[in-house]
This record gives structure tokens, C-alpha cells and sequence, in this order.
């Protein structure tokens, strides 16, 4: 059984999230426009269970590990709500293909066989279930000892 990846950067708990729309970089009147669009919105509260690995980008040198989402339903149903919401709010959608997925580590400099093991010996991954009652918006800084996440606001 592989113990690691050589060369990965886990992410921390405190660190782990689920990203449902990336901004990029905006400056502080989209923000604001942003926050005005998701400010009222409402979402029932659902379960969400992190299931199986994985890495992006989906072709090339993997440059991430990631654990998925057991059931994305609700996660998709909340990203959509957000994308009608931000309609109005000039910020650019992003173009690739959302896949619902919580960040484990960065691989850039680790080797593929290590990913392809770790994956292989973790492909039964499941996490305990968990309640999703809220909506952050985050701003991060890039540091070269990984991101840095502020809640901004909450929905």
C-alpha cells in the first residue's frame, strides 16, 4: 500500500473546500457586484460524501489530486442557482468542465507512477457524510507555500 505521493503538497483540513465557480482575478466593484447577486440566496441544506480519486488536468502532467462527490446532483443544482445569479455580474465564466471535487494535494512535481498508485490504492475512498449548510466566497493569495483562503462573505 502507498503511503504518499513524493513530491506532493497535501492540502491541510483547514484548507479543504469545494470550489463551485472560480472568479479569478476581480477587482473590488465585482466583488461587491458579487456579493449583491448571491446576497438572499437560498439553498436547502443537503449531505454531501467525498468518493473515489482523481487528478487534473484530464490530459498531460497531472498537477493535481483530488477526491470526488458521491452524489454531485445538489452540488450542480447549487452552481447553476449561482450561474443564474451572477448572469448580470461581469466576471468571466469559466470554460472548462465543472467537476464537483475537494483539492487533497499538489502533484506538479511528483511522479506519475506515485499518483497512479496513490490512486489505484485509494480507489475505494470514502469519507463520512457530511451537512452542507453554507455558501462561502473566498479570496486566495498564492504563496510559494500554497494558497492562503479569507472568507470574504456568507451565503
Amino acid at each position: 500500500m502507498s503511503v504518499g505521493v513524493p513530491g506532493a503538497r497535501w492540502e491541510g483540513r483547514d484548507k479543504f473546500h469545494l470550489t463551485l465557480l472560480y472568479l479569478g482575478e476581480v477587482d473590488g466593484r465585482v466583488q461587491r457586484e458579487v456579493v449583491d447577486a448571491l446576497t438572499g440566496l437560498r439553498f436547502a441544506p443537503f449531505d454531501l460524501t467525498l468518493k473515489g480519486v482523481g487528478f487534473f488536468p484530464p490530459r498531460g502532467d497531472p498537477t493535481s489530486l483530488w477526491a470526488g462527490v458521491a452524489d454531485p446532483g445538489p452540488v450542480i443544482a447549487l452552481r447553476q442557482r449561482i450561474d443564474a445569479r451572477l448572469r448580470t455580474v461581469d466576471v468571466t465564466p469559466d470554460a472548462r468542465k465543472f467537476v464537483p471535487h475537494v483539492t487533497l494535494a499538489r502533484v506538479a512535481d511528483s511522479p506519475v507512477e506515485a499518483i497512479v498508485a496513490y490512486m489505484s490504492d485509494h480507489v475505494l475512498f470514502r469519507s463520512e457524510t457530511f451537512r452542507v449548510e453554507q455558501l462561502n466566497l473566498y479570496s486566495s493569495v498564492r504563496t510559494s507555500k500554497g494558497s492562503h483562503y479569507r472568507i470574504e462573505a456568507g451565503f
